[in-house]
């Protein structure tokens, strides 16, 4: 079983490349957010350990976490930011693990994980390779305000707290550009697998 790491900036594209590489070649797909999240849940480990670091004002009515509320913190405070990636990022590393080995009992071809982060959080370890989604700043603005309605400065101050373009083409051996039609990234991945 290959395991790739899929990598880009917030508005790349990277949901749309998932569901492809699930769709074409079978691969199983864990997005990191996602696993996250589940982790987070109320009564976890994570959960109490964020509540003690952030407070009980991140906590919703339902006693989940409101993630609005944790983001809006943590994208206007580095030193937030890293206190709860160092809380969560250990969790999900164990999760994926245990994962990749499940499912490479199951006789899946292709494991594929998804982060945005995923050159800081210490994944090349784990992964055969790390591919980077490239799109340009423009057509990421475009697409974050249509499907999200982010606003200009919303989406400034998300793209300015992930790691710049350099970081991602250091790390990673593969650049996939998605700026054109979705027709020339099939393209590109299917060169690459």
């Amino acid at each position: 079983m290959k395991v790739l790491g899929i990598t880009g900036g917030i508005g790349s594209g990277k949901s749309e490349v998932l569901s492809y590489m699930k769709e074409e070649y079978g691969a199983a797909v864990s997005q990191l957010d996602e696993v996250a999240k589940e982790l987070q849940r109320q009564g976890t480990d994570c959960y109490r350990k964020i509540i003690k670091q952030f407070g009980n004002g991140i906590i919703k009515e339902d006693g989940e976490l409101d993630r609005k509320k944790l983001a809006e913190i943590i994208f206007q405070d580095e030193k937030k930011r890293k206190i709860l990636n160092k809380i969560v990022h250990p969790e999900v590393k164990k999760w994926v693990k245990q994962d990749i080995i499940e499912k490479k009992k199951m006789g899946v071809p292709l494991y594929v994980i998804e982060a945005a982060l995923l050159p800081e959080a210490g994944y090349e370890n784990i992964c055969d390779e790390l591919w980077y989604i490239y799109t340009e700043e423009a057509v990421r603005r475009e697409r974050l305000k249509k499907s999200r309605g982010y606003s200009d400065e919303a989406i400034s101050r998300m793209i300015l707290s992930q790691s710049p373009e350099s970081v991602f083409r250091e790390v990673c051996r593969v650049v996939i550009d998605n700026s054109g039609t979705f027709e020339e990234t099939k393209e590109q991945i299917g060169e690459q697998l």
